[in-house]
């Protein structure tokens, strides 16, 4: 029991300071979406840029956080030797793939329409190289059980990059303007450069990361400088399957924010281009992100979880007991999030430009909650060592994700977008569902489940379509359809949970 509540309270640890670092992501969409501190087309400069971060961090790190805590924990070459190695490893390809990037910064610009704009690459760049070197040491504080020096650095460097946007995009701005405090306009100079804007989001990044270098040294210091061929040979190979997988999952994810610009059609959103579209659409994406942080602490919970009672004879049980639980919870989330979008677009999108795109969440949403259930869904092949069954569901997903957005994208918009998110979620579930039924046969309660979800579409329905001339009395007969179905749950559910 000693041991199960020390993983409780260090998967807790760990989570919350992921959690922590994406709710004050979703918390900086009200700050960003401001026209006070960004217009909507540096909005997508933003969504844009990041895009490309997220799928770049995978490709330097190429699975080796991974392969680390596999190979320490199984491996006789030591813990310090694997540490050396992976980390030389991560050192060496971060320079070369560093160098890569900035010396073509011109071309990289160009093909973004971002021209003149090479230094978004080399700020881009120093993020992401700062991210990976970074990445195996934090490995380390884990595999070591430090899980509060790992939260702590974690949290020092999501606040000091929320501090910094606000200390430069808010109070710096203002000083210079003459809003307030003129008298320190002299000072502010020294600091602030009136011609950058969005440029602030991305060196306010870079800070953070910074530190880092200083937070993490005497990790760092741990580690030395060899490369080993015997002891990296194998720990290449386990970690070329994950990069592939990872890669592929978040390409299948970031796919339309990176490529939306290329493929929407000049001029298809009437007064706004095509940086504005991508910046509208990103905004709202964000909004879905309330079941992303569900998601994200499901996750951190139910892996560890899923593991423990792997061996018990009820597991099987257990796992369609979760499923159809969190399945219930994703459609209530869905339905309370959705019909309640006039009162969250007015806290988290502070420019009505944004308001355009709002009917594309509930289906993101509802996106998102397929996601979670792919999680649920996944762990057969997790506990059953059959991980390349995971590569071959990503990889698949995200040749659809490319074939769809490109057939779609030029007749629908981002609508075309948001479709396929939902469409290759949908099959990523029903792919590990059917391939599980084979490998490892989990009575998930799929028709139970299904009507749930027809009853939360249909409420949907008929809560969206409520506009009255009194926008009081529409919110208030939104809530019934929530209501409803939550009284509906309970009725259905309240004997198998008691039981429970």
């Amino acid at each position: 029991m000693g041991k199960f509540k020390q993983l409780a309270s260090e998967t807790a640890i760990y989570g919350l300071s992921s959690i922590i670092g994406k709710a004050i992501n979703f918390i900086l969409v009200p700050f960003y979406t401001s026209t006070a501190i960004l217009q909507v087309e540096e909005y997508g400069i933003v969504t844009e840029l990041y895009s490309y971060v997220a799928v770049l961090n995978v490709l330097y790190l190429y699975g080796m956080e991974t392969a680390y805590f596999r190979f320490t924990s199984k491996s006789s070459d030591g813990e310090k030797e694997i540490y050396s190695n992976v980390f030389s490893s991560v050192l060496i390809t971060t320079i070369l793939l560093t160098i890569l990037l900035v010396s073509s910064a011109t071309p990289i610009v160009n093909w973004l329409e971002f021209h003149g704009q090479e230094r978004y690459v080399y700020w881009f760049a120093a993020i992401i190289a700062i991210d990976s070197l970074m990445a195996i040491p934090f490995v380390k504080l884990r595999y070591e059980r430090k899980a509060k020096q790992f939260a702590t650095y974690k949290l020092i460097n999501i606040f000091l990059n929320l501090g910094l946007n606000l200390f430069f995009l808010y109070f710096c701005k203002n000083v210079w303007a003459g809003n307030f405090l003129p008298q320190f306009k002299g000072l502010v100079g020294y600091v602030y450069k009136p011609s950058y804007n969005v440029e602030y989001v991305f060196i306010s990044n870079l800070i953070a990361n910074a530190c880092y270098l200083v937070l993490m040294v005497g990790v760092i210091r741990k580690a030395r400088l060899v490369i080993n061929y015997k002891v990296l040979q194998p720990i290449m190979i386990y970690a070329f399957p994950l990069l592939l997988s990872q890669l592929a999952g978040n390409f299948n994810e970031m796919f339309s924010r990176m490529m939306l610009k290329k493929i929407l059609p000049d001029g298809f959103y009437a007064g706004f281009n095509n940086q504005e579209a991508l910046g509208i659409f990103g905004a709202c994406y964000k909004i879905s992100m309330i079941m992303t942080l569900a998601i994200q602490a499901f996750r951190y919970a139910a892996e560890p979880f899923f593991f423990r009672e792997s061996n018990d004879k009820n597991a099987k049980n257990t796992y369609a007991n979760v499923f159809l639980y969190f399945g219930i919870f994703g459609l209530f989330s869905v339905l309370a999030i959705s019909l309640n979008l006039d009162i969250i677009k007015h806290i988290f999108l502070r420019d009505e430009a944004y308001w355009t795109a709002l009917h594309i969440v509930p289906i993101l949403l509802m996106a998102s909650l397929f996601l979670g259930l792919y999680y649920n869904l996944s762990i057969w092949f997790k506990v059953e060592d059959k991980t390349y069954f995971g590569t071959m569901i990503s990889v698949s997903a995200a040749f659809i994700t490319v074939v769809l957005n490109y057939l779609l994208i030029p007749h629908i918009g981002y609508e075309g977008s948001v479709i396929t998110t939902l469409f290759v979620y949908i099959y990523m579930c029903a792919f590990a569902y059917f391939t599980g039924r084979h490998h490892f046969p989990v009575n998930y309660d799929i028709k139970r489940f299904g009507l749930y979800l027809l009853l939360a579409v249909f409420l949907l329905a008929v809560g969206w379509q409520i506009d009255l001339s009194s926008k009081v009395a529409s919110q208030l007969l939104k809530e019934i359809p929530i209501l409803v179905f939550a009284f509906v749950v309970y009725l259905l559910e309240r004997k198998k949970l008691q039981l429970n």
